[in-house]
């Protein structure tokens, strides 16, 4: 069985940074669409950044130029590096796995794989 297992969450001051950590184990595919999405109480869940393995990444508007997405094959990890954080960042983070690559971003569909989470709390 595929696992996801997300780290790295906490609270931290606006401003700050913090870098989740997904590490991943039971996953074969040699390429593949990973990424990062967030959800807040009482809202939809949003994609915030996203990586295919031969390279090409997108990050959602609201992140661009503070949040990088980053992958190490060798450690079935993957990572985000969230710089000058705000309150709006404050949510659940999930990382995700096995999405389809359209040619253009990835998409996760339902087939896809989930982690449980960590809180990302600004102030």
């Amino acid at each position: 069985d595929v696992q996801l297992v997300e780290s790295g969450g906490g609270s931290v001051q606006a401003g700050g940074s913090l870098r989740l950590s997904c590490a991943a184990s039971g996953y074969t595919d040699s390429t593949y669409c990973a990424g990062w999405f967030r959800q807040v109480p009482g809202k939809e869940r949003e994609g915030v950044a996203s990586i295919w393995t031969r390279g090409s990444t997108n990050y959602a508007d609201s992140v661009k130029g503070r949040f990088t997405i980053s992958q190490d094959n060798a450690k079935n990890r993957l990572y985000l590096q969230m710089d000058s954080l705000n309150s709006e960042d404050t949510a659940l983070y999930y990382c995700a796995a096995g999405g389809i690559w359209t040619g253009r971003n990835c998409v996760f569909a339902s087939g896809s794989y989930w982690g449980q989470g960590t809180q990302v709390t600004v102030s």
